[in-house]
């Protein structure tokens, strides 16, 4: 079978990984989130090592469940959001890490 990464010219294409993540359909209240990169430099321009850099709190939302039938969800697919520093479980997923958390983990919507 064909790897479907890769266009006819074989071309690594990272939209095509971005959609195979999209299948992951999370379930009632989950939200399914792609964590931002952590900062690289300060704003003074001190790189900042692998071992010293926090944890992002923010994110986009990859897909997010229904919700319940007491709350739809709120939040929906494209919404970049900020989250609790600890919230969400990291998982991965077609070789790239995500985190799946309760919408009532998310603190805002940007």
């Amino acid at each position: 079978m064909e790897n479907h990464c890769y266009a006819k010219n074989k071309k690594f294409n990272p939209k095509i990984i971005r959609n195979m993540a999209v299948k992951f359909k999370p379930l009632k209240d989950r939200v399914l989130v792609e964590s931002a990169k952590a900062e690289e430099k300060t704003a003074s321009g001190i790189f900042i090592p692998d071992t010293a850099k926090e944890k992002p709190q923010k994110g986009k939302v990859i897909a997010a469940g229904p919700g319940t039938k007491d709350e739809p969800m709120e939040v929906k697919k494209g919404d970049t959001v900020l989250y609790g520093k600890y919230a969400g479980t990291e998982i991965t997923l077609d070789g790239k890490d995500f985190l799946i958390m309760r919408e009532s983990d998310i603190v805002g919507i940007i």
